[in-house]
């Protein structure tokens, strides 16, 4: 069985032990969090479509991780004129895995 869910404005398909990562999440290590908002529910008895999303449907899943990714530059620039900014930026996330899928 597997379902997509949306968390963080993006939206991934999951399957009961995909590990990955999504936008910061409240919850230490070790804690449960529940998606709701899911959009498809997929299996062998056939897929269910949400309107936007699938009523009763959630996906559970357990916090393994918070954590920084890595830094990304942004470099502004202008020729002939001097002007050049850099600054730095480490995107927060939470590292979690799928732990059952409730349709």
């Amino acid at each position: 069985m597997y379902a997509v869910v949306e968390t963080g404005g993006k939206q991934y398909r999951v399957q009961e032990g995909d590990r990955f990562r999504v936008e910061r999440l409240d919850g230490e290590a070790g804690s449960e969090v529940v998606f709701g908002k899911v959009l498809m529910v997929g299996g062998d008895t056939g897929v269910r479509f949400g309107t936007p999303y699938v009523e009763g449907a959630s996906v559970r899943a357990e916090v393994l991780a918070q954590g920084r990714g890595k830094k990304v530059l942004v470099f502004k620039y202008k020729s002939k004129k001097n002007y050049r900014r850099m600054q730095g930026h480490r995107q927060y996330f939470t590292e979690v895995v799928i732990r059952g899928i409730d349709a």
